[in-house]
């Protein structure tokens, strides 16, 4: 697609800078150099799926590879899906906004089964068939992987191939056979897949068949050699590949900061988790692993966040040596270092001290049920003295918000364990932090059981929305009270989710005609509409019920029968039974193997580190007086797509740009240290300008080339460092008194014979509207100059002015009759002030 059909659009739209493709660490390859050009999709907005980890192991494993290209996609938000179709583009890639049409493989990640018609309309806005059965051999082969393989088939008939378990293991095997395959055959794909069907964990849907049998659906293997899809695990972490230089994304994603995995697994065995049971068995990176994997990750991103990824981070057996080595590192570097959910119990004192040293990040504690009692019966095998003992220490030291996590409707809840959470909060919430003499905040997060498949309450049933709202409500009068705040999550999401998670595959047309609806971003409340879905199962002839509040015996069949887990369904049977009994099971760290089926003991088995006294090169750095700390004023352009980054994300790039040119800055006190940069008044989103200023303190021997050079090093596309000069500390920032502006006008746009009106006026009433309010401001006040210097071209200078902040497009509004869709045509650009450096 030519890049100026992107450009117009993304003025149109809220967050253009989701849809660049030109962040730190992306990686860009001619097409006529590779043989495999693949797409990783993500169906959900950028946020979301940049904060995902494993397509950052995926794109940059498979990118290694020179026949390879991978680029990525995400859902286009509303505004920019409504964009694309008025303007008849197809949905794009980011890196080189090419058509998904293009490409040779499409592949999704299906993370959260209320992303599910994002894909189809993903698919729809590249004009692919939705459908396997309907492509041809013009179309992209459409593949998945994820956690929701774990049951393809609400999904199964709309891909041609699915991954079950951890892709990095067979996705190279299936890039080269189908390089193999296109370079002897190229145009069977049912040979194709036939190879890939091979590989451990891939699923080929078209080689299984659907058959009714009273009211159930069974799948009939097309041969009889290929009638179970084995997940395939990544049996050692210390030799997996990890991207220690990951794709810095823009803007604001849910998780800002880079993720070290620490491990993969839990032996927790907590049994309404399905990723506890289907990533088993549990294995460690080794610290001295780990300390390399943060170095390198650290310097190529310059995040000031490091999280430790895992299913229960504070299992890990290095976790205590491993955080203070990682602090010695990290504390002159202000790079603070975070913890996911963690269980109480293993969160200590000596973490919280080690972690506090930069900045007290968040702790949440899931406790998942009020009562011992239900614990036992879900396996969460922690105590009341636990819970209360971790919140109090985190109080102790300084904390003020703890955030714990609840779900109602668990197998075997009655009244009293609802009215146990409250005794819990409430007992909680009466712990003061003795330094400040105060209670500390608790936040409450509630939501609805979901039973999932390939766990031991697989056969559960799940609660209907009406009595989740009951059970909500109950929660909501009990726990208002000061100092407790209770959020939750919608009860019929909840139901949605839990249908399609044990679905069949008739659930695919109703997931269809939901789309057709209407229905996309479903596990977004503000778009979530459950009449649409309610809708679509009484036209496809199916009932929410039946897949949700019925209990299934322990002989029914499962859609996802023919999906090997690698974990023995007696052993399933065996714990759903212990869970109606109360009987806890020790997790496989105590030294318990129950025998799940999912260890061989040889190459397949529980990898556990050991502490090491590798040293990590410690950067303790002298201290240096505030006087002594320089202060330089550098002049940057902000051209191109670089003008659609927004103030604060612009401050951002500055920010991990200065980093990771290791420049020595000064860095402001408290709770969030950041370091000392500022800007000049910040640009309107869509403005270029070829000279805009920033000011940052830096260290005596940082010195302007070093400025220059190294940040010109690290800097996006479209910002380039043109200048540097120290100034006195102490200096004001220089201002003008005039902005000088180039406009470039697309022929036919706006009504340009009214600038000669304006200029004869003596005043130009204009209304603006902020906030609430209606101002009225004379233009002719502040508009020096605004003239036409040839059919497309226009030049104005505007004054500056305290009270009043006038931009090009208030004038181009008022005088030349623009509305919001023409202006996202028009390039301002903002021209170097004449007196820029002088003085």
């Amino acid at each position: 697609m030519p890049k100026g059909e992107l450009q117009a659009i993304l003025g149109e739209v809220e967050k253009p800078s989701r849809y660049l493709g030109t962040e730190v660490n992306r990686v860009i390859k001619n097409p006529a150099d590779v043989t495999l050009r693949l797409v990783l999709a993500f169906p959900d907005l950028y946020e979301i799926g940049t904060s995902h980890f494993g397509i950052q192991i995926l794109y940059h494993l498979l990118n290694r590879h020179t026949e390879i290209a991978v680029e990525r996609v995400f859902a286009p938000a509303k505004d920019m899906e409504k964009a694309l179709r008025n303007a008849h583009i197809p949905l794009c890639s980011l890196e080189s906004q090419t058509p998904l049409r293009r490409f040779h493989i499409l592949g999704f990640s299906l993370l959260y089964e209320l992303n599910f018609t994002n894909v189809l309309n993903m698919l729809d806005l590249a004009g692919i068939p939705l459908y396997a059965e309907q492509r041809s051999g013009e179309d992209p082969i459409v593949i998945a992987g994820g956690p929701c393989v774990s049951n393809p088939e609400p999904m199964a008939p709309f891909f041609d191939a699915m991954v079950f378990g951890d892709g990095e293991t067979v996705l190279p095997a299936m890039a080269d056979l189908w390089m193999s395959w296109k370079k002897e055959d190229g145009c069977d794909r049912t040979a194709l897949l036939s190879l890939w069907a091979r590989l451990e964990g891939v699923y080929i849907p078209a080689f299984f068949k659907a058959a009714d049998e009273d009211g159930f659906q069974r799948l009939i293997p097309i041969d009889a050699g290929y009638s179970k899809v084995k997940r395939t695990v990544v049996h050692d972490l210390d030799g997996a590949f990890f991207p220690d230089k990951p794709i810095l994304p823009f803007g604001k994603p849910v998780h800002d900061r880079l993720r070290l995995e620490i491990s993969r697994g839990c032996g927790r065995g907590c049994r309404f988790c399905q990723a506890g049971m289907i990533y088993r068995p549990v294995r460690e990176r080794s610290m001295r692993t780990l300390l390399d994997l943060a170095e390198r990750s650290l310097a190529a991103t310059g995040y000031e966040d490091l999280s430790l990824l895992s299913l229960s981070t504070g299992d890990h057996s290095c976790l205590l040596p491993l955080i203070e080595t990682l602090m010695r590192r990290c504390r002159s570097d202000r790079v603070a270092v975070s913890l996911p959910s963690i269980r109480a119990g293993t969160l200590t004192p000596a973490l919280m001290e080690q972690i506090k040293k930069v900045r007290k990040t968040g702790f949440t504690i899931a406790p998942e049920a009020g009562s011992q009692r239900l614990r036992d019966v879900i396996n969460k095998n922690i105590s009341l003295d636990e819970i209360q003992a971790t919140v109090s220490d985190a109080f102790a030291m300084g904390w003020q918000i703890i955030k714990l996590y609840f779900m109602i409707g668990l197998p075997t809840e009655t009244d009293a364990d609802l009215d146990a959470i409250v005794q819990l909060v409430s007992g909680l919430n009466k712990i003061k932090s003795p330094a400040r003499r105060r209670r500390g905040q608790i936040n409450v997060s509630v939501t609805t059981f979901i039973p999932k498949a390939h766990t031991p309450f697989q056969w559960a049933s799940q609660i209907s929305a009406d009595e989740a709202w009951s059970k909500i409500n109950h929660l909501k009068s009990k726990l208002r009270m000061p100092g407790v705040q209770i959020k939750w999550q919608h009860p019929a999401m909840s139901l949605l989710e839990g249908v399609v998670a044990r679905a069949d595959r008739r659930i695919a047309a109703v997931i269809e005609r939901a789309w057709r609806l209407g229905c996309t971003f479903d596990g977004w409340s503000d778009h979530f509409n459950f009449e649409r879905w309610r809708q679509a199962f009484d036209e496809c002839g199916q009932s929410i019920d039946f897949f949700t509040t019925r209990s299934r015996s322990l002989e029914e069949h499962l859609p996802w029968a023919h999906m090997d887990s690698r974990v023995e369904l007696d052993f399933l049977k065996s714990q759903w039974q212990a869970a109606q009994q109360g009987i806890i099971a020790p997790g496989c760290r105590e030294g318990h193997c129950h025998q799940c089926g999912v260890c061989d003991f040889k190459i397949l088995k529980p990898r556990q580190s050991t502490p090491e006294t590798a040293q990590w090169s410690d950067s303790a750095r002298a201290d240096i007086a505030l006087e002594r700390y320089r202060r330089m004023e550098l002049i940057y352009t902000k051209r191109q797509q670089a003008r659609f980054f927004g103030h604060l994300e612009l401050a951002n790039i500055f920010a991990r740009a200065l980093r990771r040119a290791k420049i020595d800055m000064l860095y402001s006190q408290g709770f969030h240290p950041m370091p000392r940069i500022s800007f000049d008044d910040p640009l309107p989103l869509g403005m270029e300008s070829y000279a805009e200023r920033m000011w940052v303190r830096v260290a005596p021997q940082v010195q302007c080339r070093e400025l220059i050079e190294g940040l010109s090093a690290c800097m996006p596309q479209g910002i380039t460092i043109a200048s540097c000069r120290e100034i006195p500390v102490n200096q004001p920032n220089k201002t003008f008194e005039e902005d000088h502006y180039q406009i470039r006008i697309p022929a036919g746009i706006g009504e340009l014979e009214q600038i000669t009106r304006f200029t004869r006026h003596d005043t130009w009433t204009y209304c603006r509207r902020r906030k609430g309010r209606t101002y009225t401001i004379d233009l002719k006040r502040y508009v020096q100059k605004f003239e036409r210097i040839d059919a497309d071209t226009l030049e104005m200078v505007i004054l500056r002015n305290s009270a009043c902040t006038v931009r090009p497009a208030d004038i181009l509004r008022s005088v030349c009759n623009m509305d919001e869709q023409r202006l996202a045509l028009v390039r301002v650009i903002k021209l170097a002030p004449a007196a820029l450096h002088n003085g």
